[in-house]
């Protein structure tokens, strides 16, 4: 199967009726659009890194994203918790305490961009792997309508006829609010980490090519502040 450059695959993970077995885990199935042997490969991440409890007044959902750069460069980005604006769209800011050090329970404090239905966002790291390059974080105060909102991502490498690439896969769940529907708030979610997951790819390519470039040096600066 031919890889697009720049492919974002996703698929909606609906809950279950609550009468059923409420607040049960979910496991994810892979989004279509991804190659056998990259499906094969990722199974047994989505079953280790993706699975939540969803009860019936939340949502979940996990996308993918094709990336032609080494899975490492890729982590080195997706890792920076204290700085999530380097490929998160809609982040106008972040800001950490004075002793910050990355570490599962650290927080940040981000400020959006006008125009979302948001204005801050207090968030805190839950997981971060450095062998399985994978990271998490939950948003656990702030002014907006994600309500107990979650998030993994990790990084998955893959090599072929001396081809190497990498796939992200990111998922969450997080409460339906009051007055919307679960398609609603999907539809919302699915748009922003789509949107990230899109820059990410964008920034991840171009650091291996323009590494000794003006672009590069400009956004290791970026990087490392």
């Amino acid at each position: 199967m031919e890889q697009s450059e720049n492919s974002t695959i996703y698929v909606h993970q609906q809950h279950q009726e609550p009468e059923e077995e409420p607040n049960q885990a979910h496991q994810f199935t892979l989004p279509p659009g991804l190659t056998p042997e990259e499906s094969d490969e990722l199974k047994s991440g989505v079953t280790e890194f993706h699975s939540y409890r969803v009860n019936s007044s939340q949502c979940s959902s996990l996308l993918a994203q094709r990336i032609h750069a080494p899975p490492h460069v890729v982590w080195s980005v997706v890792r920076r918790f204290e700085k999530p604006q380097i490929y998160k769209h809609f982040i106008k800011s972040c800001s950490v305490g004075e002793n910050f050090s990355m570490v599962v329970g650290a927080t940040r404090d981000v400020n959006v961009i006008s125009g979302l239905p948001a204005n801050t966002s207090t968030e805190r790291l839950d997981l971060l792997d450095d062998e399985k390059y994978v990271t998490g974080f939950s948003i656990i105060g702030g002014e907006h309508r994600l309500k107990n909102y979650r998030s993994v991502t990790s990084v998955h490498g893959f090599e072929r006829d001396g081809i190497i690439w990498t796939v992200v896969l990111e998922s969450y769940v997080v409460d339906v609010p009051e007055g919307n529907t679960e398609e609603d708030t999907r539809l919302f979610a699915d748009t922003v980490v789509k949107l990230n997951l899109q820059k990410l790819a964008s920034i991840a390519k171009a650091i291996p090519r323009g590494g000794n470039g003006l672009f590069g040096s400009m956004l290791m600066y970026k990087m490392r502040k």
